[in-house]
This record gives structure tokens, sequence and C-alpha cells, in this order.
């Protein structure tokens, strides 16, 4: 039995430039969420009586228009603000990414190209199409086809050892790729299932401060002040309603068009190992 050698990979780890922004974006999102909140809604110039003392949490009377009424929902109003400022930078950073990802042609066409210079044993033009297309369809052909063409011109090993070394790098390469299309969303499927929640409890609180001023007042004057609490405390559960349903949309069409990659990353695995296993036994 020929002793079998040792397959050199060529499979090298990918280094992400961006992988800072998953810890300082929500960081971030939320002190942007709360100067908005704080200094955007909360500015003096917006309500009829504001409390020009300042600080963390001023009390403001007043609100000049429907919009700064948010401002008097509390202070879940910046975290659910920060949310959805972490929403929309992923969304964008998922989008480029997997713009990129997905390389810049048809991965049905790019497959079907490189099948035909395979069966015609043309490596070098199926290595030219990989080179072109980009993407991780494309870097993971490109790796199996390194190996494709290093084990043509081996002699000591079986079709079966070759189609499996073929098999594992691309397996190899397909395991970098997967987690770099994957990344950040999970901060997605979180926001997704929690800004409700916290719209919700905004609302529960505020809810409670504004019978809690119930108490303190008396006639039309207390009817009217209950009105505007349970007002200003729905503001949070929109909020919050309105960011979950976005990470939702978001979520989901990222997650389909990973799952559309994928397939197409297996469709050329599948491609190498069979073209290989028939034209060379």
């Amino acid at each position: 039995m020929a002793e079998t050698k040792p397959i050199s990979t060529s499979v090298q780890v990918r280094k992400t430039g961006n992988s800072y922004i998953s810890t300082l974006v929500p960081l971030l999102a939320i002190i942007a969420g709360y100067i908005i909140w704080r200094f955007v809604l909360g500015a003096d110039s917006h309500f009829t009586n504001p409390d020009t003392s300042g600080g963390f949490w001023p009390n403001h009377k007043g609100p000049i228009g429907n919009f700064y009424k948010a401002y008097e929902g509390g202070i879940i109003v910046p975290i659910l603000i920060g949310c959805l400022l972490i929403v929309i930078t992923f969304s964008i950073e998922r989008l480029l990414t997997i713009i990129k990802a997905g390389g810049i042609s048809s991965n049905e066409d790019f497959i079907r190209k490189v099948q035909y210079h395979l069966a015609n044993k043309n490596i070098d033009a199926a290595l030219a199409e990989a080179d072109k297309q980009k993407g991780s369809v494309g870097n993971v052909m490109k790796a199996g086809l390194r190996k494709y063409k290093e084990l043509v011109s081996v002699s000591d090993l079986t079709t079966e050892q070759k189609v499996l070394s073929i098999q594992k790098e691309v397996e190899e390469a397909t395991a970098l790729e997967l987690p770099m299309l994957e990344k950040n969303l999970v901060f997605l499927s979180t926001i997704a299932s929690i800004a409700t929640l916290m719209g919700l409890l905004g609302t529960v609180t505020g809810m409670i401060r504004a019978f809690g001023n119930l108490g303190e007042s008396a006639g039309s004057e207390a009817a009217k002040g209950l009105s505007q609490g349970i007002s200003e405390a729905l503001y949070n559960t929109a909020l919050g309603i309105g960011t979950s349903a976005l990470a939702i949309i978001v979520y989901n069409v990222f997650t389909t068009k990973i799952d559309a990659i994928t397939y197409s990353i297996d469709e050329s695995g599948f491609t190498l190992t069979q073209s290989f296993a028939s034209l060379y036994k």
C-alpha cells in the first residue's frame, strides 16, 4: 500500500477589519440615543415651560408639537433610540458585507462557467473565473480549485483520497466564510426580541407616573394630566414596536441572502468533487 503524503492546505485565516465594530457600536449608539433625546428632543426651545436648570433629565413641560412629546416618555426613550441606531448601523454593515460576499456577478452563472472549464480540463481558466468573481463563493471555489490543480499531478493517492482532500479544502474555506457572513446578526435578532418589551416597560413606568400624578390633582385638571401621561407613555410602545419590526425585517432579509450564498458554496464544492471524480479516475 502506497504511503499517503500530507497535502498542504491553501486556506489562510481571514483577518476581519471590522472586529471592533461589535464592541463599540452598542455603546456609542446608546450614548447617541441619549444625546438625541436630551439635546434634540429635549432642547429648551421645544417646550413652553422648559426646565432651564438642565441636568441629566430636565423636567420640561408643554412640548411644542407631537414630535417633541416623545421626550416626556422617560429615560427608556434614549435606550430605544439607541437600539434603533444599532439596528440601522448593523443593517448597513451587513448589507455592504453581503453585497461584497455575493461576488461581482451571478453565482449560478459563475458556477456554470467553472463547470465548463473543468469539463475541458482547463483549470487555469476556472481559477481565473474565481479570481474575477471574488465574494464568498469565489473564495471557496478558488481554494478548492488550487487543491484540485495540485492533486491532478499527484500519483500516489487514489481518486477517492484526492476527492476527500478537495472536499476537506472546500469545507475549511467554507468554515472561514460563514462566520463572516453571519457576524453581528445576533444584535438584530436580540433587538427584534427585546425592543418591544423595552417599549412596554417604558409605557408601564410612564403609566405608573401618570396615575401617581393623578392622585395629586383633582377634577378636569386630573383628567387632562392623565390623558397626557398616557399619550406620553405610549411613545415608548410605538418606538419599541417600530424598532423591533425593522430588526425582524432586515434580519429575515439577510438570513435569506446568506442561505442563498451558502447554497451556492455547497454547489461549488459538489461541482469540484464530482468533476474530479469523473475526469481523473
